[in-house]
């Protein structure tokens, strides 16, 4: 983006660089930019994302319909040739049921049915579910191997303790308390298999997440987080499931300068929007 600072003067025109020259990028010598070491706003890359995506919209408008299925009158002879198209899923079929707790089952027995095993149980490990000691043991029993439901169990338990609950602004016993929303949410960012071989997947799973609460006068609000948990993961009775996982933190990137909404909204948003079932 530094490249292009000087393409936004400073009344707000745009100026186009025509090639000046055989260049070492094909596209000739380019003159230092005005804003040369500054970062480029927000302003400026929201304006060349809207202009990218007029460019994108003019040029499928226009585009040649010789190469359509109707041949060279693009379809339009029986006007079928101008109706919309679904778009399909590409990759093999993820799931094909939800247990009792809702989470995605029946995976693929590939690395594709791998990945997407993990990006879901991502989900449900970072959700505010697993605050809950009956809740948290049902989602144990949905996506740990059997062997290994036992000792998470006793980990866990452990580990969500009163200082624990308090220290992210709920109870004691882990209840929110009157007049605000626990807020814990993840989303999978990206996954990438590392190991593949008879029944066994080792998987890393890029994720943002949420951890808060809402709601006025809030001493605990929510905050953004980004970690990567790699699963362990095992066929087991035709699915997969989590032998064993660890947690780092990051890849985190640069925080942008977005206003930082208020609880109320966060609370709304996490009211209003519901999460996905992730799938490759």
């Amino acid at each position: 983006m530094s490249d292009d600072d000087d393409l936004f003067g400073g009344t707000g025109e745009t100026r186009t660089r025509l090639p000046e020259g055989d260049g070492a990028d094909g596209y000739g010598s380019r003159r230092p930019g005005r804003g040369a070491g500054r970062s480029p706003s927000r302003s400026v890359v929201t304006v060349i994302g809207v202009v990218v995506l007029l460019i994108a919209a003019i040029a499928f408008a226009n585009r040649d319909d010789s190469s359509s299925d109707g041949g060279g009158d693009g379809g339009r002879g029986g006007g079928k040739g101008t109706e919309a198209a679904p778009t399909a899923p590409t990759g093999e079929k993820p799931v094909s049921g939800k247990g009792a707790t809702g989470i995605a089952s029946g995976y693929a027995k590939s690395q594709q049915g791998a990945q997407s095993a993990a990006a879901n149980y991502a989900v449900a490990l970072g959700s505010a579910e697993m605050f809950d000691k009956s809740k948290r043991d049902g989602i144990l029993k949905a996506i740990m191997a059997p062997a290994s439901v036992g000792r998470f169990k006793a980990d866990l338990d452990k580990a969500y303790t009163a200082d624990f609950f308090k220290n992210v602004g709920l109870k004691a016993d882990g209840s929110t308390p009157s007049g605000f929303q626990f807020v814990s949410r993840t989303s999978p960012i990206g996954t990438k298999v590392t190991e593949f071989a008879d029944g066994r997947a080792t998987v890393a799973v890029w994720c943002g997440g949420l951890l808060g609460l809402a709601g006025e006068q809030s001493t605990k609000p929510v905050t953004s987080s980004w970690f990567t948990i790699t699963m362990q993961l095992e066929w087991v009775d035709g699915d997969w499931k989590i032998t064993t996982h660890s947690q780092k933190e990051g890849p985190a990137p640069v925080p942008g300068d977005d206003r930082a909404s208020n609880s109320d909204e966060i609370a709304k948003a996490v009211e209003g929007y519901g999460g996905f079932t992730y799938a490759r």
